[in-house]
């Protein structure tokens, strides 16, 4: 049967899909719109399980605070190319599935894909959205949380790297909390304070930092006591407060917080893109 122009513009509106795709799927389903759109569904989930082994490596990560400070949410969403990430409608997408985490207080990517939004499962629209782009497209990770003290969130410019930080209690001023965010994000700690550093990584320190020094000729004794050192310095490189403030080599993060009355920071979340620890 004929297609019309209108009919194939209107399916590319409630779809997404290219017009091509549109029209083939509307001469398939001999102008059925319903079945047109289930036609383009499949497709989508045919081009999903093809390109389900190549690596997708960009994309965006995204959050939300609300404006009370008391619950924060962030996802990371990747796609096969800069181009794709750089997209209206995919970033689009990106704060719409970061909005069903938030409001639904979703703590797993898992939960995530099988929570439903306009009737179909987030794993579904996904599958639509292969379909319109071409590329495999997945969700890397979401963070939702909540807090008696404040949230404040931090987006490094380009979207590929996003900071959620937890303070004790309310800020005065969140540009202090942000220079705080600003400072994970580039130095990366790996825990607040020294109790929250795995055991093991210490361990691991102290054994390369001993191995060094009985290298280097020092005595067992010696190298016990100089080992500890090197530990301290670790912590000052790795452990958020006691790191030197990025803005202000001569204080601690600490420091510039209780110089400043700001509460001290409980936990955070650093999302790099593609990073999976």
């Amino acid at each position: 049967m004929s297609i019309s122009a209108k009919d194939v513009k209107e399916l590319r509106e409630q779809t997404g899909a290219g017009m091509m795709d549109c029209k083939k799927a509307l001469q398939e389903a001999d102008g059925d719109f319903d079945q047109a759109t289930e036609i383009l569904r499949k497709k989508g989930q045919k081009l999903s399980e093809k390109r389900a082994d190549r690596e997708a490596n960009q994309g965006l990560v995204v959050t939300r605070v609300s404006d009370d400070g008391s619950q924060a949410a962030a996802l990371e969403i990747n796609c096969e190319t800069d181009f794709v990430a750089r997209n209206e409608d995919f970033q689009n997408s990106a704060k719409e599935f970061l909005d069903i985490v938030f409001e639904n207080k979703i703590e797993s990517v898992d939960e995530l894909l099988e929570t439903e939004n306009e009737g179909l499962t987030v794993a579904d629209h996904l599958k639509d959205m292969i379909g319109k782009i071409g590329e495999k497209l997945k969700i890397n990770k979401v963070v939702y949380a909540e807090t008696d003290g404040s949230y404040i969130s931090y987006i490094h410019p380009g979207n590929q790297l996003g900071v959620l930080v937890e303070f004790e209690d309310d800020l005065e001023d969140d540009e202090i909390g942000r220079d705080v965010a600003m400072q994970i994000a580039a130095m990366n700690p790996l825990a607040v304070t020294r109790d929250g550093v795995d055991s093991s990584i210490v361990e691991k320190e102290l054994q390369i930092a001993k191995e060094q020094l009985l290298e280097e000729g020092k005595s067992e004794e010696i190298a016990e006591k100089a080992s500890q050192g090197k530990l301290r310095r670790f912590y000052e490189e790795r452990v958020l407060l006691e790191q030197k403030f990025v803005k202000d080599n001569s204080l601690s993060v600490e420091e510039y917080l209780k110089n400043n009355d700001t509460p001290l920071v409980r936990s955070f979340h650093r999302i790099q893109l593609g990073d999976d620890s």
